[in-house]
């Protein structure tokens, strides 16, 4: 197989994220994203390693049988967002629970299989969703027409104008159109990525779904040498550039952007515009960097709504994207902690409330969930303007039992006097840095819940929680993202305590303080041969390498609980690694 070559399969599955895999005649794997189980496509091999192929997607040869004849938006195939959008919404949960339960079985501790999975809760809404979008100013193609919306499939550079997007309502697209027509016809230029000139970058568009408030921000450089030319039309002919010059934008941007406000509040909406800043931003990076905002209408920002509580949301603070799906999402999170925390009286709050640490606490969200049913919440959050609004979220709701601080989760832990009963993790997409999840493992608090948008990173940290005697009782999934591959997942996890899950028949007669059998616990043998191997190996595994070795381990020792079950032997390079513990601590 090489680079450049053309092949052709059927997708057999997808796995999380987004990973079509096609089988080739000679039985290898290919992946290709952008795909859905059962469809035939044609695919351009674009990487090899390690002996792994992946491929670029060229057609859809044929469509799958799961997609039925449901049609997608008309941006399908251009724009790079919804990729199950042509799947019935039922397959679509099924197929993402599907993704997570596997990858939960694969790192899960093969005596904790008997965890609860309860499947995936659906998103109160399918179409219209999101509260929030990120559109980027661009070109269609090389040269082309101003354009604005969302890149194009593949392309780092081309953007779709997605003036029919479905997973926002209308007034977002109103928004869309409305300011691209008022840049095209001043003939404002783009910020090229790579000649790094030029003016307008992004549109930043919130709405409350309770509320109805609207905050548009325009994002753009300080590149203010009007007239300029829309799109990348420096190297066109003289003739085409002077025509274009003559109908530039020759004002200033104070008027530009005063034109801009003024086509806004013409237009008719369903909600209610609040405000619209102009924010400047001239990091090379292709990213929305608050370096000064300035309004220009209204205020920096707007509320919305969760679960009785009321939200106060700036234009650059964390907050989940589906308001009505975060109130399912979090409403999962309270019951997996609830059973936790007492209830009653304030009196017996006070009396006998636990502390919980909210980490990578956003706006508070949910902390002041749970703050009702605490004696403290203590949140931490490394943005300061999202601090700044959970602080005054808690004023606004009437919660004085809810603590929050600025600061790296890694650093700001340590200095914190209390010490928490429970703790809850919602961290960003790449899950919890490890020095950070060794602090907080050191706690050894009873429970916790860990809310995770990206499966891969929350099973990689199960890992390491398990390895340190945490146990997984439940997970559930919940959709916040319809017609795309993101999914949340809401995981309870406990302490494991010895009684849990060891049994072990002594002969008291026999007792020997000094056996060899007693000079390490099956966690040190864990925590050696995860440092110097860096395996993880279960109890039972142990016992067996422990067996084998001639050492005793009663006879009852982590039998599983099923009639006639397939019992896993141990691998051998996690056999040779638990002899090397059971050498270090001098047991054979």
């Amino acid at each position: 197989m090489k680079k450049g070559q053309i092949i052709e399969g059927v997708i057999e599955r997808v796995d999380f994220p987004n990973k079509g895999i096609i089988r080739t005649e000679d039985g290898r794997q290919v992946i290709v994203k952008n795909t859905i189980p059962g469809q035939k496509v044609s695919a351009s091999i674009n990487k090899i390693r390690k002996g792994k192929a992946e491929g670029r997607l060229l057609e859809v040869l044929e469509k799958s049988p799961l997609e039925g004849d449901k049609t997608g938006c008309v941006h399908a195939g251009e724009c790079g967002g919804c990729t199950y959008q042509t799947l019935p919404y039922d397959r679509q949960l099924e197929m993402k629970a599907e993704q997570v339960k596997k990858l939960m079985d694969d790192v899960i501790d093969q005596e904790n299989r008997d965890y609860q999975f309860l499947g995936i809760k659906e998103s109160p809404r399918q179409t219209a969703y999101r509260n929030k979008m990120e559109f980027s100013f661009g070109d269609e193609f090389k040269d082309g027409p101003l354009a604005l919306g969302m890149h194009k499939r593949g392309s780092f550079y081309d953007i779709v104008t997605v003036e029919n997007c479905q997973i926002v309502d209308e007034d977002f697209r109103k928004i869309l159109s409305v300011t691209l027509a008022y840049f095209r016809e001043k003939n404002i230029t783009y910020y090229h990525k790579l000649r790094h000139t030029g003016y307008l970058r992004h549109l930043l568009v919130r709405k409350a779904v309770k509320t109805g408030e609207i905050l548009v921000d325009l994002v753009t450089t300080t590149q203010t040498d009007f007239p300029g030319i829309a799109g990348a039309q420096m190297d066109e002919v003289e003739s085409t550039l002077n025509n274009a010059q003559e109908n530039a934008f020759a004002g200033t941007e104070e008027e530009l952007l005063e034109g801009w406000k003024a086509a806004l509040l013409a237009a008719d909406y369903k909600g209610i515009m609040t405000g619209i800043l102009h924010t400047r931003n001239d990091n090379v990076a292709d990213a929305v960097t608050n370096e000064g905002t300035d309004v220009l209408y209204g205020q920096d920002f707007f509320y919305e709504e969760l679960l009785g509580l009321r939200f106060k949301i700036t234009p650059f603070s964390f907050f989940q994207t589906n308001s009505l799906g975060a109130e399912v999402l979090y409403q999962t999170a309270r019951e997996f902690i609830g059973d936790a925390l007492p209830s009653g009286t304030d009196a017996d709050i006070a009396e006998h409330g636990k502390i919980v640490f909210d980490l990578y606490s956003g706006t508070g969200t949910i902390a002041q969930m749970l703050s009702p049913v605490a004696k403290k919440v203590i949140g931490v959050e490394i943005i300061e303007e999202a601090v700044e609004a959970a602080k005054e979220n808690a004023q606004l709701n009437g919660l004085h039992n809810c603590e929050f601080i600025a600061g790296d989760v890694l650093k700001v832990i340590d200095s914190i006097e209390e010490k928490p009963d429970y703790i809850v993790l919602d961290p960003p997409r790449d899950g919890i840095n490890p020095k950070a999840l060794e602090k907080i493992i050191r706690y050894n608090v009873p429970q916790m819940v860990y809310i995770s948008c990206k499966p891969t990173s929350l099973a990689r940290d199960l890992e390491v929680l398990q390895a340190r005697g945490y146990e997984v009782k439940k997970v559930c999934c919940v959709d916040m993202f319809p017609s795309t591959f993101h999914v949340e997942t809401v995981v309870l996890l406990s302490q494991q305590k010895p009684d849990d899950t060891i049994e072990i028949d002594l002969d008291l007669d026999e007792l020997d303080a000094t056996s060899a059998e007693l000079k390490a616990t099956y966690q040190e043998i864990k925590d050696y041969v995860l440092k110097e191997f860096g395996l993880k190996v279960s109890s039972l595994y142990i016992s067996q390498i422990k067996r084998k070795c001639g050492i005793e381990v009663g006879e009852n020792y982590n039998l599983p609980k099923s009639e006639n079950p397939k019992v896993p032997q141990c691998p051998k390079e996690k056999e040779d690694a638990i002899k090397a513990a059971l050498k270090y601590f001098a047991m054979i």
